[in-house]
């Protein structure tokens, strides 16, 4: 038995020496990268894809596959090395790391058919994406039974460890109980610029103890250690568990002369021969040639595809299985399958809306019935499910609790940014339509979710609320100014396919709001955001009986109709109502149209002709928004927008109004002014 384990031990080891040599050969030829983690981190992935993560080698997409998420995504020549040995990069491809329309970027982008989990973005995102995807398993494992569990497998590293949205994943995933989450730390101690040393010297193990997390420290380089520990990992029940594993920056690397380069910071970010060490000597110093250091070791490869072959058996006893399953329960089984089809089923005709109430409260009404119809919806708010009425859905549920994700809530706790990357993570998973809501002001916390979202094409519902100055009493910093101007540039970027990047709605009313709400829950391939006000809002006019909020599908339609239109009003969520109540005291002074522009993007996506039947080009036209002019500015070409170029105050939303010249009366006069009456 000894004799066996130093056996594999020694091609373990000779595999993990391929996976460096791949990555420092990708950076060098690149001139570009980070090969020192990449180098340092090679022994946990190799054995963590040989022996531990369960996968089909011919379906990647297989629903119960374990998920490997990177958080460190400068270490990506780490992850297309050992990707490569699985047969999902070529070593043309690897050769061309860092190259224009090569899949082997600088940091992974998102692509599940090359078993790339995440796009790997800000250090501490990936591994709360993990942390959602964990969550997701545990909910659908609770519906459909243990048949389906997997394991969630995060790598991070030191700057991970550091953001503070760590704080927030390790709080959550510990007060869960997630046991199906396993995080290796690659603590080599060295960070781009300093040594962690310079920045900290904090007790990690005993920070992630608090939190009621499993911690096992190990050299993170022996082959025997890394898998005692994950066996341990996998065999723990009660909590998620987070290894520390001891690692060598740029392990392996070695000078002109032969001497060890390990552990330097500057293999940390460059090439290793720009760091100081020596390419060539370092390949051979790792058992290849350096001539050809684009090769995977014959023994390496042959041990990789029996290990392929094995876990493809391994999903074919796991495909029976389910089909076992499906046979007995035939309901669920279609259940399941439609939940992971993204294919949402609801009925929005069965949605009560009062007129003239805030929009936050026309969405509360919706999320009522989806509540009731829509099974897989999870619903995550940042501790103010009152505040932002996503206290409608959770009435009808509860909250996830350690041992219990028979609800479909999360309580976040006052952790936006952490939220929202843990909905994307679900998203990710797949399985789930998440959605999670706050305070409109406090989207700048997750911004950099949202980004990520966008460029990663995950359908997750944002929600915001208390859109507006008319927060009031709260004061400046609740009340959201330049907030709705950041989001819509999203509307204006596109993604990789060719399509705008975000859905942004902002409802005028409540007939709207259901509209709005029918348009996210049908994107299958990007997030969208909603963004609702706190104060109640008039309904906008009738047509024959009938709303027009259908129209808002369109992005943008005339709300408000003259057959000899003087001006074109523009707006989007409440103001369009003060729009409605000005014009109707210019009655026998001024013909004005009023239009209402839920989505500038969508609204651009019309033809040509119907962008001109809304906003003709002939006509003068002014917008109106609480935020910052430039939000309407590109509605208005050459006209007028009024808004605001200063933050708010602290008073009742109705003396806001007047102090901010958005009173009905005022909004009159300065149409008048516009035309010159």
């Amino acid at each position: 038995m000894i004799l066996e384990v130093n056996i594999e031990n020694e091609l373990a080891n000779k595999a993990a020496n391929n996976i460096r040599i791949l990555s420092a050969a990708m950076v060098e030829k690149a001139k570009s990268g980070h090969p020192g983690g990449a180098m340092g981190g090679a022994d946990f992935i190799n054995i963590l894809f040989t022996e531990f993560l369960r996968f089909d080698p011919e379906n990647p997409q297989w629903i119960n596959r374990d998920r490997f998420f990177l958080d460190p995504g400068h270490m990506s020549p780490m992850l297309y090395s050992v990707l490569a040995m699985c047969g999902k990069y070529s070593m043309e491809e690897l050769a061309q790391f860092r190259q224009w329309d090569s899949p082997t970027s600088g940091h992974p982008e998102v692509d599940v058919m090359r078993m790339v989990e995440n796009t790997s973005g800000p250090l501490g995102q990936g591994h709360a994406f993990g942390l959602g995807a964990a969550i997701a398993e545990r909910f659908l494992a609770e519906r459909f039974g243990e048949w389906m569990s997997h394991k969630t497998y995060i790598y991070i590293s030191d700057g991970g460890i550091q953001e503070e949205i760590s704080q927030g994943v390790g709080r959550i995933a510990g007060f869960l109980g997630l046991n199906n989450l396993i995080m290796f730390y690659d603590a080599n101690d060295i960070q781009l610029s300093t040594t962690v040393a310079e920045v900290t010297a904090e007790d990690t193990a005993a920070k992630y103890k608090a939190w009621g997390w499993n911690v096992k420290t190990i050299a993170g380089n022996n082959a025997e250690a890394i898998r005692e520990a994950l066996r341990e990992a996998q065999d723990e029940q009660e909590r998620p568990t987070l290894i520390i594993g001891k690692t060598v920056m740029g392990k392996g690397a070695v000078s002109e002369q032969g001497d060890s380069f390990e552990s330097k910071c500057s293999t940390h970010g460059q090439p290793l021969s720009n760091a100081g060490a020596s390419f060539n000597k370092t390949v051979e110093n790792l058992g290849g040639n350096p001539e050809n250091p684009f090769e995977i070791f014959p023994e390496v490869a042959e041990y990789y595809a029996k290990i392929l072959a094995d876990k493809k058996a391994y999903a074919n006893d796991r495909y029976a299985e389910q089909q076992k399953w499906a046979e007995a329960s035939p309901e669920l089984a279609a259940k399941l399958e439609q939940f992971f089809s993204k294919e949402v089923a609801f009925d929005m005709s069965l949605v009560e809306q009062q007129q003239g109430v805030a929009t936050r409260a026309a969405s509360a009404n919706v999320l009522k019935q989806f509540g009731k119809q829509v099974e897989n919806m999870i619903v995550a708010s940042a501790d103010l499910a009152d505040s932002d009425k996503t206290e409608a859905f959770l009435k009808g549920t509860t909250a996830f609790v350690k041992g219990d994700f028979s609800g479909r809530f999360l309580q976040a706790g006052v952790s936006e940014l952490t939220m929202a990357a843990i909905a994307v993570g679900m998203g990710l998973h797949g399985g789930v339509v998440p959605v999670c809501a706050t305070f409109f002001v406090f989207s700048d916390y997750m911004k950099p979710v949202l980004r990520m979202a966008a460029l990663m094409k995950v359908p997750v519902k944002f929600m915001w609320t208390h859109d507006s100055f008319r927060v009031g009493e709260d004061g400046p910093t609740h009340q959201p100014i330049e907030q709705e101007a950041q989001l819509r540039l999203l509307e204006h970027l596109y993604n990789h396919s060719g399509k705008r990047s975000l859905l942004a709605l902002r409802p005028a009313d409540a007939d709207e709001t259901t509209v709005a709400w029918d348009m996210m829950m049908k994107e299958n391939n990007r997030p969208s955001g909603l963004i609702l006000s706190r104060q109640n809002i008039e309904s906008l006019p009738l047509k024959d009986g009938q709303s027009l909020a259908e129209e808002a599908r369109k992005g943008a339609y005339t709300v408000v109709e003259n057959e000899n239109p003087e001006v074109v009003l523009v707006a989007s969520g409440s103001e369009v109502s003060t729009l409605v109540q000005a014009v109707r005291l210019l009655e026998g002074k001024v013909n004005c149209n009023v239009v209402s522009v839920i989505s500038e993007g969508l609204f651009r996506d019309q033809s040509s002709d119907y962008q001109e039947n809304v906003l003709p080009s002939g006509l003068p036209k002014m917008g109106l928004t609480a935020g910052l002019p430039v939000t309407l500015q590109g509605l208005v070409a050459n006209g007028k927008v009024i808004g605001l170029n200063h933050f708010g105050y602290s008073a009742p939303a109705s003396v806001l109004d007047n102090k901010f010249g958005f009173t009905p009366e005022k909004v009159a006069d300065e149409i008048l002014n516009f035309l010159n009456k």
